[in-house]
């Protein structure tokens, strides 16, 4: 086994373990992510949903379907950890809100990312889906809208996505330029890192 490889494992085995995990660890949950050395595109969204936290699979439901779609691949393609890394910004479900989910925790993604993606050498295209990505990684404090507007200026290594969500399809609607635009630049940008 690579040292990198071995690293991804000791994570893995660290973030079960650490103290602030311990109520995942109690409920017999994993953490929810994808990590391997050869993968060439980093995913990071926000954080798995109650459906993923249960199956242990991540993005596995409607949103899931449409970003395999917007990638432009196939499901056997994205569920291959030498193509694609999923690194949602909490790598557990954190809850019911009063407006869909709780948010990923705030400082989950700067603890556990810089490690897992230093073992992740290859990564050619880094996309972020969602505000808490793109704030994380862009350091952007304008709209969502805004900065996914604006995708063109992060190129060619990052693009930043709108969540994939059939509930934003209001959001699409509204922004006709998302499917016109950016879809076609992500499937390009899909199609460069993994060739």
């Amino acid at each position: 086994m690579s040292s990198t490889a071995s690293d991804l494992e000791r994570i893995r085995s660290e973030i079960t373990a650490d103290p602030d995990n311990a109520w995942a660890a109690a409920a017999n949950y994993q953490p929810i992510y994808v990590a391997d050395t050869a993968a060439r595109i980093a995913i990071v969204g926000q954080a798995p949903g109650r459906k993923a936290q249960e199956s242990g699979i991540p993005w596995n439901d409607a949103s899931g379907a449409r970003l395999i779609d917007w990638l432009g691949v196939d499901e056997t393609t994205f569920r291959d950890p030498s193509r694609f890394a999923l690194l949602p910004m909490d790598f557990y479900y954190p809850g019911k809100g009063r407006h869909g989910d709780l948010p990923p925790r705030r400082d989950f993604a700067a603890r556990w990312h810089p490690r897992i993606l230093q073992a992740m050498p290859h990564i050619q295209l880094t996309l972020l889906i969602g505000s808490y990505a793109q704030q994380h990684y862009l350091g952007t404090r304008e709209s969502l809208t805004a900065t996914v507007r604006r995708f063109a200026d992060h190129l060619p290594a990052v693009l930043p996505l709108v969540h994939p969500s059939p509930l934003n399809f209001r959001w699409l609607a509204k922004n006709p330029w998302y499917e016109a635009e950016v879809l076609p630049q992500l499937r390009q940008c899909v199609r460069a890192a993994l060739a």
